[in-house]
């Protein structure tokens, strides 16, 4: 009777349980909902849809937390990344090196402009690119490096510098899942994600830790010449309206997505520390399972957490799967490695060229990662995870 008592209120509590996301947008805006409702009104009432008050409010107010002299609001992060190749003046045949272990969206923008990527592997435990190998992929053709602060964790970005000063290579860190990773440099100073390099980019993709309704993305950079060409493109080229003195883009952050970020940025660090708090939690709970590598933190960064990413020596799938069977989500960031895609195969590389991401895309999942987690959906998580071993 005792047993089935359990069994009874363990099921009652599960069926109570709020549904397990691997992001919940829903719970995150009923928060600061009266805020963000009658931000977006006002803009609708304003009509002020493009480069209205709101957006101008939003960049000095993200310029001040960044502590960036100067924020670009743009349409979303894939176009941060172009504006700021083009602002840099790259030519087709440059060569710019990235991870080959990053989302497609950072290669993507090197192939459209007709430049040259150049892939190299990444660090085995904390997934950022690996300076050792950008040095060896330097050539004489070589223009820029895109480190990509994977997963909430800055680059070794000390290093990474110092090799595009003694090689007189441009620095666009992709900040897409990184914005509020603070690094810290040896000499004691700190600098936020995407202000160190010569351009920093982002997004605002709903999912972000800093996220919009929709699409929506940002350049930063310290350089106030930089920062008029990156006005310039994002605006079709143009400084002083129907004067054109460059090749733009049309590329915009719409005033009710700006109002939104409004909302929502003052919020960021106490939704950084939630996801961090989760991660501590994932952390403890699979400390003593062997066959689980939890992720390893950067020796000069802080860590936001945009995706929690484990590796697992077993069967991935029979992972998943399992928790799926548990109405757990979990995803695979990122099964296929740039240089093993169709669109990005080049005679240059070839299966076995990156063993770091080939081993990676191979063993890491990941799991539920935003701030509306609570103790209650960690404990069933994690035990179900754990259980996934005793099965």
């Amino acid at each position: 009777m005792v047993i089935q008592a359990l069994l009874y209120l363990a099921t009652l509590k599960y069926l109570l349980m709020k549904k397990i996301q691997m992001v919940d947008l829903i719970s995150q805006y009923n928060h600061i909902k009266e805020d963000v409702d009658q931000a977006v009104l006002d803009v609708i009432r304003s009509s002020a849809y493009i480069n209205g008050p709101e957006v101008k409010s939003f960049q000095k107010e993200l310029e001040e937390y960044l502590n960036a002299k100067h924020v670009i609001p743009c349409a979303n992060g894939t176009d941060a990344l172009q504006i700021a190749m083009m602002a840099l003046g790259l030519k087709p045949g440059d060569e710019v090196i990235t991870a080959t272990f990053t989302y497609v969206a950072t290669a993507e923008v090197i192939a459209l402009l007709g430049l040259k990527p150049v892939l190299v592997d990444v660090h085995p435990d904390t997934f950022q690119i690996e300076p050792e190998k950008i040095r060896g992929a330097i050539t004489a053709k070589t223009k820029a490096i895109v480190p990509v602060h994977l997963f909430g964790q800055c680059a070794p970005m000390e290093e990474i510098m110092e090799i595009a000063k003694a090689h007189g290579l441009y620095v666009i860190e992709d900040t897409a899942q990184a914005i509020g990773a603070e690094y810290t440099f040896g000499n004691g100073k700190k600098a936020k994600a995407g202000t160190i390099g010569d351009i920093g980019a982002t997004s605002f993709f709903p999912s972000k830790n800093l996220g919009c309704f929709g699409d929506g993305g940002a350049i930063f950079t310290q350089s106030d010449e930089l920062a008029q060409k990156l006005r310039m493109i994002a605006n079709h080229g143009q400084s002083v309206r129907y004067y054109h003195d460059e090749v733009g883009v049309n590329s915009r952050l719409d005033s009710i997505q700006a109002a939104i970020l409004r909302q929502k940025l003052p919020h960021l660090d106490q939704y950084n520390a939630r996801r961090r708090r989760a991660a501590e939690f994932y952390n403890t709970s699979f400390a003593h399972e062997p066959r689980l590598k939890t992720p390893a933190l950067a020796e000069n960064s802080t860590h936001v957490f945009h995706q929690y990413t484990l590796q697992l020596e077993g069967d991935r799938q029979a992972m998943i799967d399992h928790l799926a069977s548990k109405n757990i989500p979990a995803m695979i960031y990122y099964p296929v490695a740039l240089h093993m895609q169709k669109a990005y195969r080049d005679e240059r590389y070839k299966e076995g060229d990156f063993p770091v991401t080939e081993q990676l895309v191979n063993t890491v999942f990941s799991l539920p990662m935003h701030t509306e987690l609570n103790d209650e959906q960690l404990v069933y998580i994690t035990q179900s995870v754990l259980e996934f071993f005793n099965s």
